[in-house]
């Protein structure tokens, strides 16, 4: 496949960049800083803004697939409206380009871990990381609404870290993925392995899909 990839110098997208690229594929890294991505084979990269429609339809046109793995600056009060324009500057760019194929890399925080309760508003959510998760949350209610695209929503296990590449972790739709009495882990590495797996065979079209061991 030839694959643009928003954030590929990223914590989640260097690993997409490098999961990707073991399995042969071509990829178009859209960053910022050009610098941050290591010049190799079968690596386009390629400047874009990822808050503007038009230039990511620049960037992504002809490619078979966009993958997002753009978070925006932590720690700014405008963090929320600078999240949603870039779901809207993805969508609007994949539309302008011609690219039907989008993959987007959310958060956990709109899993369900109850009937009607989402992990974001149970009181042991993290305080430092509620307006992110909300941000998400938004993001998902956005992608719902999309019908012209072939959008896919990941949601990863709450516990994302470093780790190894094991290829065995589970999939699930819209609820925490447990492990006993705790929520679920995975490493960003498989997370990357999951992510390209829906590349190759897409499983979860206009759906969320969250995964964890």
């Amino acid at each position: 496949m030839n694959i643009a990839l928003i954030g590929a110098s990223g914590f989640v997208g260097s690993k997409v960049l490098a999961e990707a690229l073991q399995r042969g594929h071509l990829v178009t890294a859209i960053v910022r800083a050009p610098g941050k991505v290591t010049p190799q084979k079968s690596v386009r990269v390629v400047v874009a803004d990822a808050s503007d429609a038009a230039s990511l339809a620049n960037a992504a046109k002809g490619h078979d697939a966009i993958v997002s793995a753009y978070n925006a600056p932590r720690g700014k009060d405008e963090f929320t409206q600078i999240y949603l324009a870039g779901v809207q500057a993805l969508i609007g760019g994949a539309k302008q380009s011609g690219v039907t194929r989008i993959l987007w890399v959310g958060g956990a925080g709109s899993l369900y871990v109850a009937p009607g309760v989402q992990l974001v508003d149970t009181p042991q959510f993290p305080a430092e990381y509620k307006t992110e998760a909300l941000a998400g949350r938004d993001a998902y209610r956005v992608f719902l609404e999309e019908k012209a695209l072939a959008w896919t929503f990941v949601s990863p296990a709450p516990l994302l870290a470093p780790g190894e590449r094991t290829g065995r972790f589970r999939l699930g739709r819209d609820e925490v993925l447990m492990n006993g009495d705790m929520p679920g882990n995975i490493s960003v590495e498989d997370l990357a392995v999951a992510i390209v797996d829906e590349l190759e065979k897409p499983a979860h079209i206009r759906q969320r899909f969250t995964v964890a061991y």
